[in-house]
């Protein structure tokens, strides 16, 4: 029977390993590849900035001239009598009148207070802006790929974790049922065999559902088929260098959402510009070349035509308009507080995440280390309580211990590698530079 179930294993680990190369091997940098090409939040950044990137010219901002062509056709039948300065009197029915125009206008505005050239200034700013955008958009979606591909990692240590288990427990039902059948055991100990063997059974169940749930997950942040099946590289290395001074000197460098709050503070600066450029005088010029023609059915003339240029200038200036403009200057300066405000807040924001965070990368570090012996140290004892079990000189509760101080152990250790993973991540994000070190 001993042989049966050992050969119903290999066969079990054999088919597994079929399936596993039939798999895609997909790797953090090809996910992080396939998230850049296909992620929905990037692809709408990257939108977004084309948007601002055609906004950022001379014409929309209003510096260009504006050039129209226009065209009128009027026609009219009507019934007019008419006393001349003579004495003499007209009067007809049906008198077909027309009047047909067309040329082109030049409108040029080349001073209004400089506000025009603040608001150049101003769409370019709203470039930068979206680039600042997309980088977050990036960095928030390949950090989440990321997180993502290696918590998969973790469960899939955790699913060899509790597969090995398994087989031991299989092997303590097989020897409790041995040790029963020979009068060496009660029945008691066959049936706590065989319950602890149903709850590792039922911990694989959770385990593997909980695995092709995360599968889905990432499958759907690098929106592809969610059915799409892979397999991901079973280990997870943890950039052990990172340098805290080195890490604050890139957040105030780099960091995206820093950068933004600095672009909006000089948009608010332009702004305030633009306010201000009211109080000066706007001057414009205009020209324009016209082609016109009419036809009377009664009067002096019955037919008139016209053609030629046309030109001129024209100034305005608000003399007072309420004491708007002067609200309108406060309300520009208190938003540019705001702005500075915003950036002194998130710099501070961003120095306690990173400095709380980096206390956290240290400290999963040093858990890495104190887990990896407790795993070994686990392993060694669960080994020998195994042979003392199969001998029979120790007890079943003491079987059993050794065997969860093996899982708990394990999964500690996985998570401990996830969770260092984790804070590297999230430093390397916050510092704008999201590397990927294999």
């Amino acid at each position: 029977m001993a042989i049966k179930k050992q050969i119903c294993s290999l066969l079990f680990i054999l088919g597994t390993t079929t399936a596993g190369i039939s798999q895609e091997i997909l790797t953090v940098q090809e996910a992080v590849k396939i998230a850049l090409e296909n992620n929905y939040q990037i692809k709408t950044a990257r939108n977004e900035l084309a948007i601002d990137s055609l906004g950022a010219t001379l014409g929309h901002a209003g510096i260009l001239p504006r050039l129209g062509a226009n065209l009128s056709d009027n026609n009219s039948i009507q019934h007019l009598s008419q006393t001349r300065s003579n004495g003499t009197f007209l009067e007809e029915n049906n008198v077909k009148n027309s009047n047909f125009n067309y040329g082109v206008d030049l409108e040029w505005t080349v001073f209004d207070g400089l506000r025009m050239f603040a608001n150049h200034e101003q769409l370019k700013e709203n470039q930068k802006l979206g680039e600042s955008e997309l980088k977050q958009a990036i960095l928030a979606s390949v950090g989440e790929v990321m997180i993502t591909y290696y918590d998969l990692v973790q469960q899939h240590q955790q699913l060899e974790a509790l597969d090995s288990t398994l087989i031991i427990s299989h092997q303590r039902v097989e020897l409790a049922q041995n040790r029963f059948t020979i009068g060496k055991a009660s029945k008691l100990e066959v049936l706590n065999a065989q319950v602890d063997l149903n709850t590792d059974q039922t911990l694989m169940q959770r385990q593997q559902e909980l695995h092709k749930n995360t599968k889905i997950r990432l499958n759907q942040q690098l929106a592809r088929d969610l059915k799409l099946d892979f397999s991901v590289i079973p280990e997870i290395f943890v950039d052990r260098n990172l340098q805290l001074e080195e890490l604050e000197e890139r957040v105030a460098q780099e960091n995206p959402q820093l950068e933004a709050e600095r672009i909006n503070k000089r948009i608010s600066e332009l702004e305030l510009k633009q306010i201000k450029a009211a109080r000066y005088p706007t001057i414009f010029v205009n020209s324009g070349y016209n082609i016109g023609s009419s036809e009377s059915g009664l009067g002096f003339a019955t037919t008139s035509e016209s053609r030629g240029f046309s030109y001129g200038f024209g100034a305005s200036l608000n003399l007072f308009d309420g004491f708007k403009q002067n609200n309108n200057e406060k309300m520009g300066k208190v938003a540019l507080e705001n702005a500075e405000i915003a950036i002194s807040q998130q710099e501070q924001a961003l120095a306690s995440m990173v400095n709380s965070t980096y206390q956290t990368y240290l400290t999963n570090i040093s858990l890495m280390e104190l887990e990896k012996r407790n795993e070994a140290i686990a392993k060694e004892n669960l080994d020998i309580t195994v042979e003392k079990y199969r001998i029979g000189i120790i007890p079943t509760i003491e079987f059993r211990t050794a065997q969860l101080n093996y899982i708990n152990a394990s999964v500690r250790l996985s998570n401990a590698k996830f969770q260092a993973k984790l804070s590297e991540i999230v430093l390397k994000q916050l510092a704008g530079n999201l590397e990927i070190v294999p």
